[in-house]
């Protein structure tokens, strides 16, 4: 059983369900359904832990020339590949009906488009051809606070498209991070990521853009009526945090250094941002006509 659990990488599962909560509570405005509370996250951790399974097996041949993936379950032959694909395929139909059954057909259409982006577009094609993979992969990675907004609110407006740009921006210099840290591991796979293929000085410009555009994003929640200035006041401090140390990536004398922290105040800033934007949203005031 452990194995069967470290396929569907619990690590990613977590990070993805932080970001739900946060969505959730968003769209909640501090009237929490716990049912569909409980059901849209469970729901949303099967989806994501079917797509992390699939990916296990599509990648296997890669994570085998990289030091950070070679010791994974399906590298190892401890799972076979086609009982993977059986697992991950329940796990996937499972999530999405649940969504679909316990939230909203929205809900259940987003993890879909989610799912599909990320294990059909990213893993099989994008990641191994293209230099853009990581901005479709971004998108998937971005689903989850849109579904656990849209399963409260069962519409896709303006809010749920800010937590979709949000979430997405954050991934790329996140993403970068991880590549330039990982820099040797992903030049052996021939994974033809930004800094391998375009080199660390540009990865760099790329992660100081996003940055930025990371910041305005998160100050249109506020802006749309959607969190309050306890929430901006948190997002301001954290981008400008983040900012200062992507500045610094262009006097650090060691590269691998300041891309490990970029990758954790990558974390600590997203997780921020889920947190206040749970405890800190906009109530509409409700008038009563006499």
């Amino acid at each position: 059983m452990k194995q069967y659990l470290k396929v569907t990488k619990p690590g990613i599962i977590m990070g993805n369900l932080i970001s739900v909560v946060g969505g959730f509570l968003l769209a909640s405005r501090g009237e929490i359904d716990f049912p569909l509370f409980l059901a849209t996250l469970l729901g949303v951790t099967l989806v994501v832990a079917s797509g992390c399974a699939f990916n296990n097996v599509i990648d296997r041949d890669i994570d085998a020339k990289m030091e950070r993936t070679k010791n994974r379950v399906l590298v190892r032959g401890l799972i076979a590949p086609n009982t993977t694909l059986v697992y991950a395929t329940g796990l996937g139909i499972a999530g999405i009906a649940l969504l679909y059954l316990a939230a909203n057909p929205l809900a259940a259409l987003i993890a879909l488009i989610g799912f599909a982006i990320y294990v059909g577009v990213y893993s099989l094609w994008m990641k191994r051809h293209s230099v853009y993979g990581t901005l479709v992969g971004s998108l998937a990675g971005a689903a989850p606070p849109v579904i656990g907004y849209c399963a409260v609110t069962g519409q896709f407006d303006s809010g749920a498209l800010i937590l979709l740009l949000i979430f997405s921006i954050w991934q790329m210099p996140h993403s970068y991070a991880i590549a330039i840290f990982r820099f040797d591991d992903y030049k052996a796979a021939s994974l033809p990521v930004l800094p391998v293929k375009k080199g660390v000085a540009t990865a760099k410009h790329h992660i100081l853009s996003y940055i930025l555009a990371f910041m305005i994003a998160t100050v249109l929640l506020t802006l749309g009526g959607y969190a309050g200035y306890t929430y901006l006041m948190v997002a301001m401090a954290v981008s400008i945090w983040w900012l200062v140390m992507a500045l610094s990536g262009y006097i650090t004398p060691n590269e691998g250094r300041w891309a490990r922290r970029m990758f954790v105040l990558s974390i600590i800033a997203i997780t921020s941002l889920s947190v206040m934007m749970s405890i800190d949203f906009h109530v509409i005031p409700q008038y009563v006509v006499s």
